[in-house]
């Protein structure tokens, strides 16, 4: 087990012998050689490197080490660095507004912040400075008034590598920030190494990686997913794996066919985003074998168009759901078969699965007495799963207030069925009475093929008002009144571009400020109490 530890993982790989070959979409921030391509003894030597220049820094055992910078992998390589000297990482994404990383850092009370000095100069020209929330500030492009450039640390040896015990803090990552300001979740070697990471570092059969694979990420590496799906697939020593650094089409493209994957695994948004080049005769994945999703279940034609692209016979597609507290809660495989019913209000997607087998319970409750409802009957989701995160830095209180006999408040509306599996409808703060917007939005998107993204909100008073992204920016109003005949009365839609459409770090829509912008402040149905 603790060679799946963050802090010597990379020494153990390269001692090891693995040949794994890493392909980069563009230059990591931190070496400054301008290489796209790694082998594993690379990878291990730019992260002592970097541990050399925290200590360098003056970082010691315990601190807290925040990195904000462009999404890239290197996020999770700096948090390799931060643990092999016994720091505590705390990955903050930069695509956050400046007064949301203001606030976030308040609470983190950093001993460093690793940055850039191009994020130092956007959080200036916003009226902050990023530099006050932090004993030391370290720049990894170039000299920034507050901070201290790298060069100033650069060739500061390394020590040796530490282990913090199991149950003292490891990590530190944020939720995504769709209703509100993203939390700080802890989570401990334990909680992330020892169940989720040791889970999926086994070699199961179909839904894993094998030596022979050329496995392809895109995410936000701020996000906890990118830190466990590292430590988890490069344990299987895969032989490529490619990381994107955005999901652009025309940035992704080239290299997904330079390296064709046989395993995939990207955000909902990203695959939304590629679904045009997935429709193309020559398209970039026709070798793939195995897709997954995290983070949220995906539209239904996404799946479609990406089971079809490929020229696998019976390729497999894994949507998980769960949530930075918890890691994985339920899994759910689709095959060209289960998603070929189209334009149909069935759940499909939203069906998402069963719980992982002896790693997690799931029940649905009351909100009110938090009592278990009948199958069938809709109600808030609680998990209880041994993954759960050590707290909320600085929110610590809120992490209890979701808390109840050893369960979890997902913040999820969702049914359970006589089967076990389960259902979603929404997040409880975004519920709409009698209904669901998740339903509604996945609805949309199979029957008007034009609608890049879908949002509906609810509120307490009024029609759910729809949200749409249409790929010329135009709908046609009888195509609108075909498409809504059997669904919930809705106000009329709001079309936008997609560059107004505010997102989170994953692609996920920012609904609670999508509201305050449309909806004039007006107050949601659900009460927010679990978010």
């Amino acid at each position: 087990m603790k060679t799946l530890r963050p802090g010597p993982f990379f020494d153990a790989l390269a001692d090891r012998g693995t040949r794994t070959r890493v392909h980069l979409s563009r230059p990591l921030d931190i070496p400054h050689d301008g290489r796209t391509t790694y082998g594993i003894e690379d990878i291990a030597h730019l992260v002592a490197r970097a541990a050399g220049w925290l200590a360098g820094l003056g970082v010691a055992r315990g601190d807290r080490v925040a990195v904000i910078k462009p999404n890239h992998w290197d996020y999770v390589l700096l948090a390799c660095a931060a643990a092999r000297i016994g720091a505590v990482p705390a990955l903050i994404s930069g695509g956050l507004p400046p007064e949301t990383l203001r606030l976030l850092l308040k609470r983190l009370d950093a001993t460093a912040l690793v940055t850039t000095s191009d994020t130092l100069a956007a959080a200036h020209a916003a009226g902050g400075d990023l530099t006050a929330f932090a004993r030391r500030t370290l720049t990894l492009d170039a000299p920034a008034p507050g901070a201290v450039p790298l060069d100033e640390v650069r060739g500061h040896g390394a020590p040796a590598p530490q282990l913090p015990s199991d149950h003292d803090p490891l990590a530190i990552m944020h939720t995504s920030g769709t209703t509100g300001v993203p939390k700080l979740v802890v989570h401990t070697t334990d909680s992330l190494v020892h169940r989720i990471v040791a889970a999926e570092a086994r070699r199961w059969p179909l839904v894993a990686s094998r030596r022979d694979d050329t496995v392809a990420q895109a995410t936000s590496y701020a996000h906890g997913r990118g830190l466990a799906w590292t430590l988890s697939v490069f344990s299987l020593a895969p032989r490529e794996v490619v990381l994107l650094d955005g999901f652009e089409p025309r940035r992704a493209e080239p290299v997904l066919r330079a390296h064709r994957p046989t395993v995939l695994e990207a955000t909902p948004s990203a695959y939304v985003r590629w679904q045009s080049l997935a429709a193309a005769p020559d398209n970039p994945f026709g070798h793939v074998r195995l897709y997954l999703n995290t983070f949220d279940a995906i539209h239904p034609p996404t799946v479609r168009a990406f089971l079809a692209a490929t020229r696998r016979r019976l390729p497999l597609w894994v949507q998980v759901w769960g949530q930075s507290e918890t890691g994985p809660l339920t899994f759910r495989c689709f095959t060209r078969r289960s998603v070929r019913a189209s334009g149909e209000r069935h759940p499909t997607t939203r069906d998402l699965g069963r719980p992982v087998p002896g790693r997690t319970r799931l029940r649905v409750v009351d909100p009110a007495t938090l009592r278990p409802v009948p199958p069938g009957r809709p109600g808030l989701v609680m998990a209880r799963t041994g993954a759960l995160c050590a707290g909320y830095v600085g929110e610590q209180e809120r992490l209890l207030a979701k808390s109840a006999g050893g369960w979890f408040a997902t913040g999820d509306l969702g049914v359970a069925t006589r089967s076990g599996r389960l259902r979603l409808l929404d997040r409880e703060v975004d519920a709409v009475p009698g209904g669901s917007c998740v339903e509604i939005e996945d609805v949309l998107h199979d029957r008007l093929p034009d609608v890049v993204e879908a949002v509906v909100l609810g509120r307490a008073n009024g029609l759910p008002l729809p949200v749409l992204v249409t790929r010329d920016g135009t709908l046609a109003r009888d195509t609108w009144r075909r498409a809504v005949a059997d669904l919930p009365p809705l106000g009329d839609p709001v079309l936008l571009p997609l560059n107004r459409l505010p997102l989170t770090a994953t692609g996920k829509v920012r609904r609670q400020e999508l509201r305050d912008r449309l909806l004039d402040g007006a107050s949601p149905y659900g009460t927010g109490h679990w978010t």
